[in-house]
């Protein structure tokens, strides 16, 4: 997911007109700025996802410890609040770069991290 997501944003960044993002030809919202925001693909589900898979592969560590500790646990939810706080801060950032661009984003895209969760 976290590789992929940014590969899908990247593509998109190169040729916006000319991307297909899961086969189909990738949908944007144009902005007031003149960029356009990526609203295919996983940027469709959830405005920060690239975050998901890289706490995914936070978890998988701790997952490959088993259950018999809380220890391999810590460095999972030390990532997911630090992610949390990342995707808040750069909600502040958007919303002053886009302004009500980033609100018509946020009702097209309402999840923030965790599609149909947060």
């Amino acid at each position: 997911i976290f590789i992929d997501s940014n590969l899908q944003k990247n593509r998109f960044r190169r040729d916006p007109d000319g991307c297909t993002i899961w086969g189909k030809p990738a949908e944007s919202l144009e902005t007031q700025r003149g960029t356009r925001l990526l609203v295919s693909g996983y940027w469709g589900k959830a405005r920060h996802v690239n975050y998901l898979g890289d706490w995914l592969v936070a978890l998988s560590f701790g997952l490959c410890a088993g259950f018999g500790s809380l220890i391999p646990y810590f460095y999972p939810f030390w990532f997911a609040l630090l992610l949390i706080l990342r995707e808040r801060r750069d909600e502040r950032w958007c919303a002053r770069k886009y302004g009500a661009d980033w609100d018509r984003y946020k009702e097209r895209v309402p999840s923030r991290i965790i599609p149909g969760i947060y």
